[in-house]
This record gives C-alpha cells, sequence and structure tokens, in this order.
C-alpha cells in the first residue's frame, strides 16, 4: 500500500511538473562566445526538472549565427535548429523579411503574465502585432571594464573621468606610464560598435524610435562620430578586432575596454589569472553634465517554426530566460545582463566579486539601466550598418571635410536603400 502511494505521488508530482516525456527528446541550439557557454551553464539545473529534455548548444559564433538562420530562413527554415539565439539589433531582419520563420510564442505558453516580466524597450523589437517572435534575454548596460594597475601606475583615478576628453587625457597619461600599452580599442573595421555606444548615449541612432525616418546625422550623432575621431587620432584607441582585444586584455597591452555589461564574463573567463587587477566604471559622456547610461548588445532565443519539439524548447526557454534561477546562473557563471525584472533584483547583484577587486560591479553597471534610451534596430538595420561602416573608413582616412558631411553622406545614402525619408 505504501509503495501505490508513493507511486501515485511521484506520478502526480511528474505531471504537474511537466518533465515526464514519452520519450526523450533532443534539441538543437545555435549560440556564440559566452552567450553559448551561458546557455550549457543552465542545462544542469534545466535537467533536474526536465531529465527527458537533452540539448546541445552548438557555439557557431555570432556572425555564423546571423548569416546560417538568415540562410535557413529563406530556405523555408530548412537546416534550423529548434532554438536561435538572435540579437536585439538584429532580430527586426528576420521578422520582416521571413515572417513565418519562427514559431509565435505566444502560441506555446508566453502569456501576458510572462510577458510583464521583462521592460517594455527589451520587447519593443521582438514583437510585431500579436506575434511574440522571441523571448527578451539579456541587456547590455555600457561601462568601461578598466586595469586598476595600469590606471594607478600613471597616477589616473577613474572617478575623475566624467568626459570623453578626461578619457583621452587619462589615455595619454597611461600610455606614457605604461609603455606599449594602449587605452583602449575599437574594432574599426568591421564593426561600428563605439560610435553606436556613443551616439546612443547622447539619445541618437541610425533610426527614429518609432523606425519610420532616418536620424545618423541629427547633430548628436554627429558630435559621436567626432569625438570617436578624436580619440583615434590621439591614440586613445587603436584598431583591433574582438578576438585581438582579448588577446591585448590578457597580456596586459590594454587598459580599458568598453562594452556592453555582458562583457564582464569575457574579461573574467579568458583572463581568469588577473584576478582583482581589473575594475569597472561608468562611461564618460561629451559634456561633464551630460548622460552617462548606453546599451551595446542584449539578445533573445527565438523558437523554429520548423522544430518538431516546439512544446520541448519553450520548456528550456522559459526556464532559462523566465525564471531567475536561470537567469542568475548565466549572470554568476558567464556575466550576462537578466533582462528578467526579478532577477535583476536578485540579492546577487549586490555581492562584492571577488575576481573586481571586491567592488559590486553589478549594482554599478545595472544602475544604469533605468537611463538608458531605447534604440530600434528596424528591418533595415544591415542596410545602415554597412553604409555607416564605409563611411566611417572614409571619414577617418580624411575623405570627409568633417563628421556632418559624412553623415549627412550617409543618412542619404540610408535614404536611397530603404526608401525611408530623412528626419528634419
Amino acid at each position: 500500500m505504501r509503495f501505490k502511494l508513493l507511486a501515485a505521488t511521484a506520478a502526480v508530482a511528474v505531471l504537474a511538473s511537466g518533465s515526464a516525456y514519452a520519450q526523450s527528446v533532443n534539441l538543437t541550439i545555435w549560440s556564440w562566445n559566452v552567450a553559448a557557454s551561458a546557455l550549457k551553464s543552465t542545462l544542469p539545473g534545466f535537467n533536474k526538472q526536465f531529465p527527458d529534455i537533452k540539448i546541445t548548444v552548438e557555439d557557431l559564433g555570432n556572425s555564423q549565427v546571423f548569416d546560417k538562420t538568415l540562410a535557413a530562413c529563406a530556405a523555408g527554415g530548412d537546416g534550423l535548429p529548434d532554438i536561435v539565439s538572435i540579437e536585439n539589433f538584429e532580430a527586426e531582419i528576420f521578422w520582416s523579411r521571413f515572417p513565418d520563420c519562427f514559431a509565435n510564442l505566444k502560441e506555446l505558453g508566453y502569456t501576458p503574465e510572462i510577458q510583464a516580466k521583462f521592460p517594455e524597450f527589451k520587447r519593443t523589437e521582438l514583437e510585431v502585432g500579436d506575434v511574440a517572435y522571441a523571448m527578451p534575454w539579456d541587456s547590455g548596460p555600457v561601462a568601461v571594464f578598466y586595469r586598476r594597475d595600469l590606471y594607478e601606475k600613471a597616477g589616473v583615478d577613474p572617478s575623475t573621468i566624467g568626459t570623453w576628453d578626461d578619457f583621452i587625457a587619462a589615455g595619454k597619461k597611461i600610455s606614457a606610464a605604461n609603455p606599449g600599452v594602449v587605452m583602449a580599442q575599437a574594432d574599426f573595421n568591421g564593426d561600428s560598435e563605439w560610435f553606436r555606444m556613443i551616439a546612443n548615449e547622447q539619445g541618437c541612432g541610425y533610426y527614429s524610435a518609432d523606425g519610420q525616418s532616418i536620424t545618423i546625422n541629427q547633430p548628436a550623432c554627429v558630435s559621436s562620430l567626432q569625438k570617436v575621431k578624436e580619440m583615434k587620432d590621439a591614440g586613445t584607441l587603436t584598431a583591433a578586432n574582438w578576438d585581438e582585444k582579448i588577446q591585448a586584455n590578457t597580456a596586459g597591452k590594454a587598459a580599458s575596454q568598453l562594452y556592453g555589461g555582458w562583457y564582464e564574463g569575457t574579461v573574467r573567463s579568458t583572463s581568469p589569472d588577473l584576478k582583482g587587477k581589473w575594475g569597472v566604471y561608468k562611461m564618460p559622456s561629451l559634456t561633464a553634465d551630460g548622460p552617462h547610461a548606453a546599451n551595446l548588445g542584449g539578445s533573445s532565443l527565438a523558437i523554429s517554426a520548423t522544430s518538431a519539439n516546439k512544446e520541448a524548447a519553450w520548456k528550456f526557454v522559459n526556464y532559462a530566460l523566465g525564471t531567475n534561477e536561470g537567469q542568475v546562473t548565466m549572470l554568476k557563471e558567464f556575466g550576462l545582463v537578466p533582462s528578467l525584472l526579478s532577477a535583476v533584483q536578485d540579492p546577487f547583484v549586490n555581492e562584492a566579486q571577488p575576481y573586481w577587486g571586491g567592488q559590486k560591479v553589478w549594482a554599478d553597471i545595472l544602475a544604469t539601466l533605468p537611463k538608458i534610451v531605447p534604440s530600434r534596430g528596424t528591418a533595415f538595420q544591415s542596410d545602415a550598418e554597412a553604409i555607416f561602416k564605409a563611411t566611417q573608413t572614409k571619414f577617418f582616412s580624411g575623405g570627409y571635410p568633417d563628421a556632418k558631411a559624412a553623415l549627412d553622406d550617409a543618412a542619404n545614402q540610408i535614404a536611397s536603400a530603404t526608401g525611408l525619408p530623412i528626419a528634419q
């Protein structure tokens, strides 16, 4: 009798948790770099609840995931995995071109109650009408990650760096005191990162907040591009791609890196021997009384419409992104900043972090979240990005008389490519 009662109780528990499947289910996820590692870190907790759902996370690299997903959607979804990591910045490209490529999460259990767990600005690019194509994952509040020892050797106190001009002056001191060390690095050839971060800080972007007009040549964007050029010309910024930055960090050849909060996990996992030597401070601004908050990056998870295991895929997505356990695990292990509002309030956020010299880095980084101005990617993101990068290269090599002329040209090119008007 006791055995029967226990068996009945176990059956009820299994049904309540939804963890039992008639047979084992195998899911595949495409992701990249630290994001892929972060997803893997949630699997032990997930499989305690759902032992019959086996998950393989494939780390393909950011650009590869984008290119392969775009190609697969163009082929009617053929070749897509069950779950795809999609960067918010590029998300609207997929929904606009291939509206049938991904499942509507609302049909799988993404209720209004769950949607309300995320800030509106994170959902804007992921939902069209009554369709929710993806669930918000992480945010990218920007901060300066810096080497305490290199700054101290030059007598530079990061708390005194309030403007980008201060950043330039500090960079000269740091390079002089630490031969062979550059203040910071930027991927001038393959990315628009520094321009986008400073422009977002100043409330400007490629497109307007409603995505209906082109704003890249507005005064705030012009000032942002001009300042990036000034930093490059001063030697404060030198060219380096993603891998070169990591190598410079580990070798002690870069004093700072400017990135979204998710870069915390990159520094910690790729330079483990530098524990205690890194710190964080808020990004400088164009003026002494200017804003100090921006966002770079931030992703979501989408379920492919061709997946034969959408219900199982939803269980993972909801666990990894919709629970404190899943989100805080990724924050602790790999520094991915949660978009889930309750996870942002987790006690871990206010803990001193040993790797960062005892600094409460998450409290400092997340303090900027409410001040970030939303920046739309829009369906024409790839057009604007390609045009801007070419314009930036030409401007840096003297191809335009000033930043205004450069961005006026970029705006006209984007207008021709998209059919959108230039904001007046």
